[in-house]
């Protein structure tokens, strides 16, 4: 972060748009930026919906002890007509010593926040989910920029082909791309990594397994096996998959951020966890360990079938998900 000022920090940022991944990496930049110019800075984040208007007032209020500070407010949305009115206030006369991060998923709710910030002189950070393949594409080719690589149109075209549309997936995959490679990714490169990498066919699988969805998870099962993929990482992911839903619902219901720093698990993972752990019961979540279990033992043991062995815990885990529906 070499020769950023304070000058370079925008007093207002409103982050819009749904896409958690870029509002995630929106705040993280932020941060990375005031303590570039302050190390000592001080982050605060809130959820708008539980903020009083005192709170925010004192928060925003010159410090008697001076330094600087970032206040990150999500779910701007969710703010009351008040809490909203108070923030506009203090949008058009800001401290210069104080950065406020709004989060806003860009919808009509909370519209008339949103409006106003950006009148009053917001930097307006987009984080909408990319709707289209051409904005896929394009940012695929972005992130290989940013990590500093080149990414022709046609590698783009292939890794989403080998990955999906998932943003995070694809933000991780240009990451290993850039770590395992001289950075010029081009269509060869994709194929050559993916035939011989299975993180992603390995979570497809495990994830279509806890769902219930034996059909797609056999179907990536055997894509994944068809293309030269090891079993080993397959049966690990499911193992994975099983322990980390396991690990979700025994936490109970929450929220993902907070549950994240208890679990020490990133808050994507924890929601993605949630989501995979309804119609679970804790018996069917120890017979799906059990068939992990199994399964891992017979593909890391040499067994004679590790396809069969694979196949045999997706119907396993499928079932054990089933059995325990009451």
């Amino acid at each position: 972060m070499g020769g950023v000022t304070a000058a370079d920090l925008a007093p207002i940022l409103l982050v819009l748009g749904d896409e958690e991944l870029l509002a995630t990496r929106a705040v993280a930049e932020t941060v990375a930026r005031a303590r570039g110019v302050d190390p000592d800075v001080d982050v605060r984040e809130y959820q708008a919906g539980a903020l009083a208007v005192g709170e925010i007032a004192e928060m925003l209020s010159p410090s008697l002890f001076g330094g600087r500070r970032v206040l990150v407010l999500r779910s701007g949305q969710d703010a009351r007509k008040d809490l909203a009115a108070a923030l506009l206030a203090y949008a058009k006369n800001s401290d210069p010593d104080v950065q406020l991060v709004v989060l806003h998923l860009g919808g009509a709710k909370g519209k008339a926040f949103a409006d106003g910030l950006r009148a009053a002189g917001a930097t307006v950070v987009p984080a909408a989910k990319l709707k289209g393949h051409r904005e896929r594409v394009a940012f695929v080719r972005e992130e290989i920029r940013r990590a500093g690589g080149k990414c022709t149109d046609d590698a783009a075209e292939a890794l989403i082909a080998a990955v999906g549309n998932d943003m995070r997936e694809l933000a991780a995959a240009c990451s290993q791309l850039i770590a395992d490679t001289d950075g010029r990714i081009g269509p060869d490169t994709v194929a050559r990594y993916y035939k011989g990498r299975v993180e992603v066919s390995g979570f497809t699988v495990a994830d279509a397994t806890l769902i219930g969805d034996v059909p797609a998870a056999l179907e990536a099962l055997r894509w994944a096996l068809h293309v030269g993929v090891d079993p080993v990482p397959i049966a690990d992911a499911l193992a994975d998959g099983v322990r980390t839903v396991a690990r979700v619902a025994a936490a109970g219901r929450g929220d993902p951020y907070q549950l994240a720093g208890t679990l020490g698990m990133p808050a994507w993972k924890v929601k993605s966890a949630q989501q995979r752990a309804r119609g679970w019961t804790p018996e069917g979540l120890v017979q799906a360990m059990r068939a992990a279990a199994e399964c891992n033992a017979a593909v890391k043991g040499g067994s004679d079938d590790r396809a069969y062995a694979l196949e045999r815990a997706v119907f396993s885990v499928a079932a054990a998900r089933q059995g325990g529906v009451r």
